[in-house]
């Protein structure tokens, strides 16, 4: 029988781990779309992202019910940290901060997690300083991910709110997944999933209280273009995706797993380019061979360096 590496990762997890990343950031990278739809039916931010995460949590609490409480109560509130870092604070940022900058502002400055989360690994972890090959790869790959944002816009405009906003998102997302790759050597993906969706349902409450919506939603769930996204919200991008994810960073680490997250700019600009007809020029197709490249190095580089140098 395999038992767990002491990193807590199975052997030969590693393909299926790669394979979990890949299915999720298609999943996050078609959401995009998905929330816009719902915006233009005149459904507010905070809306959105409660009722998908309320349609998430009754799905996961039928499957994954048995056990209440974690171990302890430093365990506990690790996961109501997580559902306020990757639920409540991260996607209430990040469409807040939509209103008061560029688009494009916004979906470079939270791809920087990926970097953000490596440094953290570096500093939390000393036994796991960062390679060359990690600096190297991440410096290439947000090369592509600006290359991807700059296909629909040809300026950067600085409005310092947003852009703030738009950092602490990254931020919130590269902390929950140092959490979570603690939370993963003692518990199951779908007890995560089930205590992140919980938390940050509790911690969106005194957002929602405050949003004042367009519509009532309830008024437009009738519509097939509104239940059909909130049920892909809610269902496959957080359900699904959310225990993918926690499935990858178990079998590769914090660090390997989030640069996956720079192909969610791919996903969201081939699905933009055939759902909503927008224009895929030249250096939107450079961003995505940069973005690939950039994975390549940093899984790459430093086992080059480790043969030639050690």
């Amino acid at each position: 029988m395999s038992t767990p590496s002491k990193h807590g990762r199975m052997p030969g997890g590693t393909l299926l781990g790669h394979i979990a990343a890949l299915i999720t950031v298609s999943m996050w990278g078609y959401s995009f779309v998905s929330s816009k739809v719902l915006l233009e039916n005149g459904l507010g931010p905070v809306q959105i992202y409660v009722c998908r995460f309320v349609l998430a949590y009754i799905l996961v609490v039928l499957i994954s019910h048995r056990r209440l409480w974690a171990s302890n109560w430093r365990e506990e509130g690790m996961f109501a940290l997580c559902g306020l870092l990757a639920g409540s604070l991260y996607f209430i940022a990040e469409n807040t901060a939509l209103e008061y900058t560029l688009t494009t502002n916004v979906s470079l400055l939270t791809s920087l997690s990926p970097l953000i989360t490596a440094m953290l690994v570096g500093l939390v972890y000393k036994t796991e300083r960062l390679g060359a090959g990690t600096w190297v790869g991440s410096a290439i790959a947000i090369l592509g991910v600006a290359c991807v944002v700059f296909n629909s816009s040809s300026s950067l405009e600085v409005r310092p709110f947003g852009d703030f906003l738009s950092i602490a998102a990254a931020f919130s997302w590269a902390f929950y997944s140092l959490i979570l790759r603690r939370l993963n050597a003692n518990y199951d993906v779908w007890f995560i999933t089930r205590k992140t969706f919980f938390y940050g349902i509790l911690t969106a409450i005194p957002f929602l209280i405050f949003e004042h919506g367009n519509v009532n939603p309830l008024e437009v769930m009738g519509r097939p273009e509104v239940f059909g996204n909130l049920l892909f919200l809610g269902l496959g991008a957080s359900t699904v995706a959310y225990v993918l994810w926690a499935l990858s960073v178990k079998q590769l680490g914090a660090v390997k797993a989030n640069n996956y997250m720079y192909f969610q700019s791919i996903v969201t600009l081939v699905v933009s380019a055939i759902v909503l007809g927008e224009h895929v020029n030249t250096i939107g197709y450079i961003g995505i061979a940069l973005i690939i490249g950039g994975l390549w190095a940093g899984d790459n580089i430093n086992k080059i360096l480790e043969r030639h140098f050690r």
